[in-house]
């Protein structure tokens, strides 16, 4: 036979969790034909000597629903290993939508996921209506990557309820039933799932609530019904517990979520796993309650991060702690240098920091009120906010924190955000790891991973484009967690592989990728694992109507193949665009015509 393409001399991490091997593999007409030796010619040839070989990466969780529509390349996601991405996270999306809704579902996606609006209606192409629409409007544009869409709850509420889906109005019994069949057509022509969300401090770009985030356990249980007597399918659910508000309803926000879960007749079901400070031990009432679901017969698994969730600040970004001070919002509309220039006025210092910040959350704003009570804590976020620097670490300690420099220089901790913040010309970026870093420690986020029901998630590619750029997971848990955390325990390389790869396919029920497997597809990562290294994240200003986004480039992806075809060569683009739709349920499994 003579293959496509041949990688040789590399050591093969199969994605199954079992210890690394030397070995060959190939491929034939985007397919692993032959693994070890594999003799025979090949029209290309990679030498991955001294590199891992890995299957592609999955990524879970991450929202360029909007952003598919109009690019081609899903960046960061493709820089980081990435082949195929799981869209339509936080029950947020655009489809179904009639023409007269468009607005409204930018405007959610923008407020929630922090995507700029203006780039959303500037780039979509909008020509569908329908979720299959969708789905066929997708599948017939170039990409690089492969990817797979879920029916996401406010856009199917919307399309249905109209205005009262917005209102708070519960869905009658006809609503659930026209949300339940469009569901059920929507997985039949290959969705991958349902995902819904339930959090306070989701709120559209005007401020209001998201149409899905008091759905009762009634709709939920009802909507999930669709997927009965179907071989394939997830639900997701992003769940913040009520916690913002008076009483602790856990438990009874747990029972919606397991009513949602058993309405699905057994479909695998995730939910988003992280420790909040404000709520520190509530990642444990979850596990508890996860596991005694799991018991009971419900598949639950829970999505977790390999870093604290953080927040980048920075005169560019989204947020950062002046923006609701009096002088620097007078100033807010100007350019970045023109910014700069003012704020290195001594006077304009002096009198800004002699302020004190205006409320940001509100009617009419998609502020949640946490962001007004961190700004009022300034010493509590300093003691945990960090310069991560060109080689970034997420890990850091008290000693290395903005509070300590600013104890060390005499000065408020509010003075040392300003100083920094200056740097650079105004470009510099702090992180805030605003969740898993309560006792500046991922001591805990080890024992999250470690958990028998944990799945990779929570990356929000394609979103919270002014304030994240977690896409990098992938990178850092290979890096970092297999390579060069001392600070605690590590995981193996071929368990965070495993992690990224197989895992995930499973859960997905993705059954043609996630391994080295002959008759899989050959989705396949060649990585220089002992060079592997993260940048500091960048601003930059590439989408439509000039909107910016952050981005991290990693180094060591030696070549990063979709379907046979190098993707990504020495982490640079290729402009190789074969990356497919993933439809569920389909014989083929890949692709706009599959049987």
């Amino acid at each position: 036979m003579i293959y496509d393409l041949k990688i040789i001399n590399g050591l093969l991490v199969d994605g199954d969790g079992g210890e690394p091997r030397p070995g060959n593999v190939a491929v034939k007409n985007g397919v692993i034909v032959a693994i070890g030796d594999c003799a025979g010619a090949a029209t290309q040839e990679i030498d991955a000597s001294g590199c891992i070989v890995t299957p592609g990466f999955i990524d879970l969780h991450t929202h360029y629903d909007g952003q598919i529509s109009w690019d081609a390349n899903l960046q960061p996601s493709i820089n980081h290993g990435v082949s195929t991405v799981v869209m339509g996270s936080c029950g947020v999306g655009f489809a179904p939508v009639r023409a007269a809704d468009r607005d409204r579902l930018v405007r959610l996606m923008e407020g929630v996921e922090d995507i700029p609006g203006i780039a959303l209606t500037e780039g979509m192409s909008w020509d569908w209506e329908t979720l299959p629409e969708y789905m066929d409007a997708l599948a017939s544009k170039p990409h690089t990557i492969d990817f797979a869409v879920q029916v996401t709850h406010d856009p199917l509420r919307v399309y249905v309820m109209g205005d009262r889906a917005v209102c708070q109005e519960q869905a009658t019994p006809e609503d659930i039933g026209a949300m339940r069949r469009l569901t059920r057509e929507a997985l039949e022509a290959g969705a991958i799932g349902f995902s819904t969300g339930r959090s306070d401090v989701h709120r559209s770009a005007d401020g209001a609530w998201t149409p899905s985030s008091e759905a009762t356990a009634e709709e939920l249980a009802g909507i999930a019904a669709a997927f009965q007597g179907l071989d394939h399918g997830i639900l997701q659910a992003v769940n913040d517990f009520d916690l913002e508000r008076e009483g602790d309803a856990f438990d009874r926000e747990f029972d919606i979520l397991e009513a949602f879960a058993r309405g699905a007749g057994g479909r695998p079901f995730s939910l988003s796993l992280m420790q909040r400070d404000f709520a520190p031990d509530q990642w444990l009432r979850i596990i508890d309650r996860a596991e005694k679901a799991q018991a009971a017969g419900i598949s639950m698994r829970l999505q977790t991060a390999p870093r604290g969730i953080g927040v980048i600040t920075g005169l560019q970004c989204t947020f950062h702690p002046f923006i609701g001070f009096p002088s620097y919002k007078a100033i807010s509309h100007l350019t970045l240098e023109e910014r700069v220039q003012q704020m290195r006025d001594p006077a304009f210092k002096a009198r800004l920091l002699a302020e004190k910040s205006g409320t940001l959350a509100g009617d009419g704003t998609p502020v949640p009120p946490i962001v007004d009570a961190l700004i009022a804590a300034i010493d509590y976020v300093a003691g945990k906010t960090f310069l991560l620097g060109e080689n970034p670490e997420y890990e850091q300690t008290a000693e290395t924190s903005v509070l300590r420099m600013a104890e060390e220089r005499g000065i408020s901790a509010l003075e040392m955000i300003y100083d920094l913040l200056l740097q650079d010309e105004g470009r510099a970026l702090l992180y805030f790891p605003i969740y898993n870093y309560t006792e500046m420690s991922f001591d805990n986020l080890h024992t999250m991973m470690q958990h028998p029901q944990s799945i990779m998630g929570l990356s929000d590619g394609g979103a919270h484009v002014g304030t994240i750029c977690d896409s990098s997971f992938p990178t850092y848990l290979l890096s970092y967690w297999a390579r060069d955390r001392q600070r605690g325990a590590r995981i193996t390389l071929s368990d965070a592989v495993r992690r990224l790869t197989s895992d995930i396919a499973d859960y997905c029920g993705m059954h043609d990728r996630g391994r080295l497997q002959v008759g899989l597809k050959a989705n396949i990562n060649v990585i220089d694992h002992n060079r592997l290294r993260l940048f500091a994240p960048r601003m930059v200003q590439d989408l439509p109507a000039g909107g910016q986004r952050l981005l991290q480039d990693a180094a060591g992806y030696c070549a990063v193949i979709v379907a046979g075809e190098v993707v990504l060569a020495g982490d640079r683009l290729t402009g190789a665009c074969p990356g497919q739709l993933f439809r569920a349920g389909r014989a083929g499994r890949v692709g706009s015509a599959a049987a």
